[in-house]
């Protein structure tokens, strides 16, 4: 199915372009979305018609979109969630968690406008892309972490996935031969 572009669409077009896409995608996404117009002669008077205005409304989505990005630029965001001593999480941060976590700090950013391909399973500090806008995207850290402590210990580079760590035990000290030195006789053995 041809349709007209009504806003730029990434990997597709910009605005006022006749491209071909699949009738599904049309009909399911585009169409109910007000982002496109079927192709023909009427839909292609209208949008000339309206060309001025559709290009007003993307320009001040831009600008918002543009301010809100310079407000989030170099911002962290500290995630709190129940892990193991591996640093493998029992849930996960998915899309909507950002959403709620950016809201809650007074972003006000949509779950289909956050980019993550892959819940986060694993605490760290993990980069989360964040589209704005079509031509406006940014970069968010998010600082998942079993407490508010690690979390800035995190920040500070450490990693917290080991037993050292957590719980401040050195792994190589519980080896066997520091316990034990084989050069020792027995007492038994003396007398």
């Amino acid at each position: 199915m041809e349709v007209i572009l009504l806003e730029r669409i990434a990997k597709l077009g910009q605005m006022g372009e006749t491209v071909k896409v699949r009738d599904g995608f049309a009909r399911n996404y585009l169409l109910p979305q007000g982002k496109a117009l079927r192709a023909n002669e009427a839909n292609k008077k209208r949008f000339e018609a309206e060309r001025v205005v559709l290009e007003a409304r993307n320009l001040e989505r831009k600008t918002e979109a543009q301010k809100v990005a310079e407000k989030l630029d170099g911002k962290s965001f500290i995630v709190v969630r129940a892990a193991g001593e591996t640093g493998q999480m029992y849930g996960s941060v998915a899309a909507r968690d950002v959403a709620d976590i950016l809201a809650a700090e007074g972003f006000n950013v949509a779950r289909n406008q956050v980019e993550l391909n892959h819940p986060i399973k694993a605490i760290g500090i993990h980069k989360v892309t964040l589209h704005l806008h079509a031509e406006v995207e940014i970069a968010v850290e998010l600082n998942v972490a079993r407490s508010a402590e690690e979390a800035e210990r995190q920040s500070k580079g450490e990693d917290l996935t080991t037993a050292e760590a957590i719980y401040g035990i050195d792994e190589d000290a519980l080896k066997p031969e520091n316990f034990f030195d084989p050069e020792a006789q027995d007492e038994d053995e003396d007398a």
